[in-house]
């Protein structure tokens, strides 16, 4: 049974850090593209990153291109979100998910569009970007 596990999340202040990790369990890791999306308070879930099964396609949200990394070690079935130059508009309770094939799209304008690639979620992580 697939289970995912988000960790890493906290406070940060404007400017600065976090590196969210997705711990992977129940299915063969390298076989599927994963997934970060993040969800306001309110508000729908929003696309942020994608990586394909073997990591050599990595697609970002133009809100976090420059500022994000997604990355994956498939020897330890993790997933991870490296976050710099935070800003307060990055607070949200982030998600990772289990795509249903290797590859991934290129963009996702819709939590409609997310989840039907992405079916198998875990429980979210907080970040929270304040001074």
């Amino acid at each position: 049974q697939v289970h995912l596990e988000e960790s890493g999340g906290g406070l940060a202040q404007p400017g600065g850090s976090l590196r969210l990790s997705c711990a992977a369990s129940g299915f063969t890791f390298n076989d599927y593209a994963m997934t970060w999306a993040r969800q306001f308070p309110g508000k729908g879930l929003e696309w942020v990153s994608s990586i394909s099964g073997d990591g050599s396609d990595t697609y970002y949200a133009d809100s976090v291109k420059g500022r994000f990394t997604i990355s994956r070690d498939n020897a330890k079935n993790t997933l991870y979100l490296q976050m710099n130059s935070l800003e307060p508009e990055d607070t949200a309770l982030y998600y990772c998910a289990k795509g249903r094939g290797s590859k991934t799209g290129s963009t996702y304008r819709s939590s409609q569009e997310l989840l039907t690639d992405f079916r198998s979620w875990g429980r979210g992580a907080q970040v929270t970007v304040s001074s």
